[in-house]
C-alpha cells in the first residue's frame, strides 16, 4: 500500500483535546460494505431501491491520534488553487441517511483544530433537520455518521465562510434521500452535496424529475467507489457527477499531481439521456456520461476527518477517501463561486475547461482502452473534465 501524504496539521487546542475520544489502533476488519486490506467501505451494500454512502475509511493509521493525519483544509485549498473563503450568503446542504448524533460537536472539533471560524446552531451557521425539515432526528447509524462527519468537514475545509445545512433522510432509500434533497432546496440551499449511490433502474428518469431537477441550485453526486460502472443519482442529467483522483505532492509549479483513482465510478448511463452540453463524451456512449469533474478520492491520499461516534471500534481522528470526499469538495467550490443561480445543471465546467486541471493518466477498470475508464486529455470517465483550478469553472 502506498504511504499517506500527510496534510499540514495543527495542534489541538484545549477545548478540542478535551473532546477527543480515545481508542486503540484497529486492525483491518471486514465492514458491512466490505473491505480491502485496511480500506473499509463504511456503509453496507445497498439493496434494490436503496443507496450506500461512498465513504472509504483507511485504517492503516491509528484512530484517535493526538493530531489529524491526512490532508487538511490548507492542503486541499492549495491543491485546487482556492483563495477565497466563501460567503454566508451561500448555504451548502449535505444530504445523507440516518442520524449522526454528534455531528455539530464533531464539526466544532474539526473547525477548531484547523483554526476555522465556528459554525454552530447558536451563531446561525449550522442547521440540522430531518428529511421533512423538522427537528426529530431519524435513528442513528454508525457508518452514515462517519459519512456525515466527512461531508461536513469537507464543506468546512473548502468554504469555511459558508453556512451548512445537514438534512438527514429517514432511511437510505432513494425516495427518502430524494425527499431530503427537495427539502434542502426548499430551505434555501444554494448547493446540495450527495455522497451516495445505488444501482441504476428504469425508475431513474422519474426520480430525475421528482428529486433532482432544481434549476438554479448546483447538485453534486459522487460517482461511486467500485471502479468502472455507473451509479444513480450520479447518472442523473440534472446533477454534476463527481469522479475521483489520487492526489500527491510534487515539485512542479502547481505543487501537486493527480491521476485517475482506480475506484472512481464512470461509464455510460443505461437510462438517462445525454445532456446537450455534454458534447465531449465519446459518441459511442449515446447516453449520459459519468463523471463531469473530480477531486481527491483515493483513500491512500485521503483526508482528515473527526468523528466521535464509535463505530467498528474506531472514533476520533480518521482518514477517509472515496468519491464521498470529492462530492462535497466540488459542491463547496460551487459555493465559493456563488454562480449556481445562473448555471444550467452540470454544464458550466464544459465551457470553462481552462479553469480545470486536466487529469491525463490512470484507469479505473477495463473498457477496451477508451476514455470511459482511462485518464486522458480532455474528458474521461473517472475524472470528467478534471479538477478545480480556482473557481472559474463553477
Amino acid at each position: 500500500m502506498s504511504r499517506y501524504r500527510f496534510g499540514r496539521s495543527l495542534a489541538l487546542g484545549v477545548t478540542a483535546l478535551a473532546m477527543l475520544v480515545t481508542a486503540g489502533p484497529l486492525a483491518a476488519q471486514a465492514a458491512p460494505g466490505g473491505s480491502s486490506g485496511s480500506h473499509v467501505h463504511v456503509c453496507a451494500a445497498p439493496k434494490h431501491g436503496d443507496a450506500a454512502c461512498n465513504a472509504i475509511r483507511n485504517d492503516a493509521k491509528p484512530n484517535a491520534t493526538a493530531a489529524p493525519s491526512g490532508y487538511g483544509p490548507s492542503d486541499l485549498r492549495s491543491a485546487y488553487n482556492l483563495t477565497s473563503t466563501g460567503s454566508s450568503t451561500q448555504t451548502i446542504a449535505i444530504v445523507d441517511a440516518y442520524d449522526d448524533p454528534s455531528a455539530e460537536q464533531d464539526l466544532a472539533v474539526y473547525r477548531s483544530t484547523y483554526g476555522l471560524p465556528a459554525c454552530t446552531t447558536g451563531n446561525g451557521c449550522f442547521r440540522k433537520v430531518n428529511q421533512s425539515g423538522g427537528t426529530k432526528a431519524p435513528r442513528a447509524n454508525g457508518g452514515w455518521a462517519q459519512e456525515i462527519s466527512l461531508d461536513l468537514d469537507m464543506a468546512s475545509a473548502i468554504c469555511p465562510g459558508c453556512h451548512i445545512l445537514l438534512v438527514e433522510a429517514s432511511t437510505a432509500s432513494l425516495t427518502n434521500l430524494g425527499t431530503a434533497v427537495n427539502t434542502a432546496v426548499r430551505l434555501g440551499a444554494t448547493v446540495v452535496s450527495n455522497s451516495y449511490g445505488g444501482s441504476e433502474s428504469s425508475s431513474d428518469t422519474t426520480y430525475d424529475e421528482s428529486y433532482f431537477n432544481h434549476p438554479g441550485v448546483a447538485i453534486t453526486v459522487s460517482s461511486g467507489d467500485s471502479g468502472y460502472g455507473v451509479q444513480y443519482p450520479a447518472a442523473s442529467k440534472y446533477v454534476t457527477a463527481v469522479g475521483g483522483t489520487s492526489l500527491n505532492r510534487a515539485s512542479n509549479a502547481r505543487g501537486w499531481t493527480e491521476t485517475a483513482w482506480s475506484g472512481a465510478g464512470s461509464g455510460c448511463s443505461a437510462y438517462d439521456a445525454q445532456p446537450s452540453w455534454q458534447t465531449t463524451v465519446p459518441a459511442t456512449c449515446g447516453k449520459r456520461g459519468v463523471a463531469d469533474v473530480s477531486a481527491v478520492a483515493d483513500p491512500n491520499t485521503g483526508v482528515a476527518v473527526y468523528d466521535s461516534y464509535v463505530y467498528q471500534g474506531v472514533s476520533g481522528w480518521l482518514v477517509f477517501g472515496g468519491t464521498s470526499v470529492a462530492a462535497p469538495v466540488i459542491a463547496s467550490v460551487y459555493a465559493l463561486a456563488g454562480n449556481a443561480a445562473s448555471v444550467t445543471y452540470g454544464s458550466n465546467p464544459y465551457s470553462h475547461t481552462s479553469s480545470l486541471y486536466d487529469v491525463t493518466s490512470g484507469s479505473n477498470g477495463s473498457c477496451g482502452g477508451s476514455a470511459l475508464c482511462t485518464g486522458t486529455a480532455g474528458w474521461d470517465g473517472p475524472t470528467g473534465l478534471g479538477t478545480p483550478n480556482g473557481i472559474g469553472a463553477f
